[in-house]
């Protein structure tokens, strides 16, 4: 009987291990791939065709994960249900999705009920599509952006039918300042405002790596980078960009931090991604 009970034992401890996140005892940042937005020149964002090399903007998610808890970072511009049954992309304006999110996370064995908090960046629709999924999680906002989301006129563009469980989800509002997510200064949320009233960018302290920040929409191109004049048709407050870029480049130079523009769609197709990870 012993012989038998054994290895059901160890089996049943091997399934129950499998539906446990990986246990880290550094941060790690995972990568995802979730889409393209396609555009046939540039004059959106401010630039003339031949001033911006590639016209195409990447769609990153981010999973960092934290000896006490993982953050999502953005979700994607498709939901998973929006993903025909029979297999190939998921489109939604001029967006293109070719992977749905939550496989992505499984690969690296997380799935959503294992995600402790959910950030967005803004409130603009390339960055929500998943929200709904993450609903389980404590939803981490600025007032002024979860005001945007729920109140009478959504943000242009934007499902509520995307987001709308966040309604009665555990929330934190964040601070007008930065708000330190684990409370040891490796994963900050800092305030970037002008794309949108409560625009964030994300701090992410790496062990080997170094330390990044994820822009959101701070920057769309990384030609805007040294043309501070150029701003999207959309920007909500040109002027408050202005000083939201300054003050990230001089955070970029005290930290020692890299930029990591979520857009630029040749910088994001060299980025490893999961099931890979950066720590």
């Amino acid at each position: 009987m012993r012989n038998i009970i054994l290895p059901l034992l160890l089996a049943a401890s091997a399934l129950v291990a499998a539906d446990k996140p990986p246990a880290v005892k550094s941060v790690r940042l995972y990568v995802f791939d979730c889409g393209k937005l396609h555009y046939d020149n540039p004059t959106r964002f401010g630039f003339k065709n031949e001033e911006v090399k590639n016209y195409e903007l990447s769609v990153g998610c981010y999973l960092i994960a934290h000896p006490k808890g993982t953050l999502m970072w953005d979700v994607g511009v498709n939901p998973d249900k929006s993903f025909p049954a029979g297999g190939g992309p998921a489109t939604k304006f001029y967006a293109t999705s070719t992977k749905p999110l939550k496989p992505q996370l499984a690969a690296a064995g997380y799935k959503p009920s294992d995600i402790t908090y959910l950030a967005m960046s803004h409130s603009h629709w390339d960055h929500l599509a998943n929200a709904n999924d993450f609903a389980g999680a404590t939803w981490l906002v600025r007032p002024v952006e979860r005001e945007l989301l729920f109140g009478p006129t959504p943000p242009e563009r934007s499902t509520p039918d995307e987001y709308d469980a966040l309604k009665n989800s555990k929330t934190i509002s964040l601070p007008e300042g930065d708000y330190d997510v684990f409370g040891d200064g490796n994963v900050v949320i800092k305030p970037a405002y002008g794309h949108t009233p409560g625009h964030s960018v994300l701090f992410v302290k790496l062990a080997k790596t170094g330390p990044v920040v994820l822009s959101g929409d701070l920057y769309h191109y990384p030609e805007e980078v040294k043309a501070d004049d150029r701003y999207p048709v959309n920007e909500f407050n040109k002027d408050q960009t202005h000083q939201s870029r300054i003050a990230i480049q001089a955070f970029l130079k005290q930290s020692g931090a890299k930029l990591w523009i979520q857009h630029d769609i040749e910088a994001f197709q060299k980025l490893k991604k999961a099931p890979g990870y950066y720590e």
